[in-house]
């Protein structure tokens, strides 16, 4: 049989905001919850349903499959295949923390049952600084840091509190008749398990903060500013929870002549006015090696050379940058009375004099146009 549509089964619009459907899907399941329909297999059937809509359609990602490819966009997912995407009443009623705020954690009259959680350790956050070089190349680092660990020889058993299962429940007379809530245990904080055993100079968890030298691979194009990841590499978490990871914050470091702008990289070359008007050759320096560059005679100063292809690569994208040497013409600030006569000789000169035929644009003015 054709499965109906999720809108039309929680009665709201496909416009719908988050909070409509969460609102329409809490009515629902108050409406339809096995505790209030005891033996009604058709409610149950309901409630189910409610369920799988809401599942769907409060997630953004499968929200947005479902309304460009219906039913077929969730194959293998939530809605997908038969039943319940292979969710049982224990996964329907694990929702239910976001929606009624802990109560109903697990459904009536025995059914479902509490889940340990497993403890996540804390992120760390740590700066790494790079020089340019290491910069186009990517680098990996070892760093040192200190995190929390297991200590050795600590041991845990099941919690007295929740008994191992990481809930704490109690029945409660509601408006809509008896109804069993469930909150997580304030003991164990959902794990189940409290420390049976804590080592001397461990926390009241059995954990201990100790050194630890972490292998970080940085790849070629990082920013200064970005943070990378390093999974699993932060704080761990007692009775073999999930580590916290190891977040990383670049730090470049000033080169001495390059500047960087994204991908590309700039050079300021000052050259004699005499080797611009007669031309000349220069030698600039690029990330590890230097190049040559012919400078044309009658080269305006603000002339900007491009050596494509010699700039920095990018984290999320394929190509290097280009290198951009802006020249700029230096004009001498003593001269000898020789210097200063064969200059006086040449300002009368008709190639000596510009007119607005001969004005260029400005250097930003050049870099604008070129990436335009």
């Amino acid at each position: 049989m054709a499965k109906r549509d999720y809108y039309e089964i929680l009665g709201v619009d496909r416009r719908a905001s988050g909070s409509d459907i969460k609102k329409a899907y809490r009515k629902l399941a108050l409406k339809y919850h096995p505790d209030k329909n005891p033996g009604d297999a058709a409610a149950e059937e309901k409630f189910k349903e409610a369920a799988e809509a809401y599942e769907v359609l409060q997630d953004d990602q499968k929200r947005a499959q479902y309304d460009r490819f219906g039913h077929d966009g969730l194959r293998g997912g939530p809605g997908g295949g038969a039943g319940f995407g292979g969710m049982n009443m224990e996964d329907i009623f694990s929702q239910f923390g976001d929606i009624f705020g802990g109560a109903f954690g697990g459904a009536g009259g025995g059914q479902g049952g509490g889940r340990r959680r497993r403890m996540k350790g804390s992120n760390l956050r740590i700066k790494v600084k790079l020089t340019l070089e290491e910069i186009a190349e990517g680098v990996e680092k070892k760093v040192k840091v200190f995190k929390q660990v297991q200590a050795e020889g600590a041991e845990y058993s099941d919690c007295q509190t929740c008994g191992g299962t990481g809930q704490v429940r109690r029945v409660q007379n509601t408006i809509l008749g008896q109804m069993q809530t469930a909150s997580t245990c304030p003991q164990c904080q959902g794990s189940g398990q409290s420390v049976k055993k804590r080592p001397s100079g461990s926390d009241e968890w059995g954990m201990v903060r100790k050194e630890a030298v972490v292998t970080i691979e940085i790849p070629a194009g990082v920013e200064d500013g970005m943070q990378l990841s390093v999974r699993g590499e932060g704080n761990g978490a007692p009775m073999g929870g999930v580590p916290g990871d190891l977040l990383v914050v670049i730090e470049a470091i000033p080169h001495e002549t390059l500047q960087r702008n994204g991908k590309n990289l700039h050079y300021d070359l000052y050259i004699p006015f005499t080797d611009a008007a007669l031309g000349a050759s220069a030698e600039v320096p690029m990330v590890g090696s230097k190049a040559k560059i012919t400078i044309e005679p009658g080269t305006q100063s603000g002339r900007i050379v491009r050596l494509r292809g010699k700039g920095l690569p990018a984290v999320d994208s394929y190509g290097n940058g280009d290198l951009l040497v802006n020249i700029n013409v230096w004009t001498p600030k003593k001269l000898t009375s020789d210097e200063r006569d064969l200059l006086e000789k040449l300002r009368d000169s008709e190639n000596f004099q510009p007119d607005a035929n001969h004005q260029e644009k400005g250097f930003f003015d050049k870099v604008r146009d070129m990436f335009t």
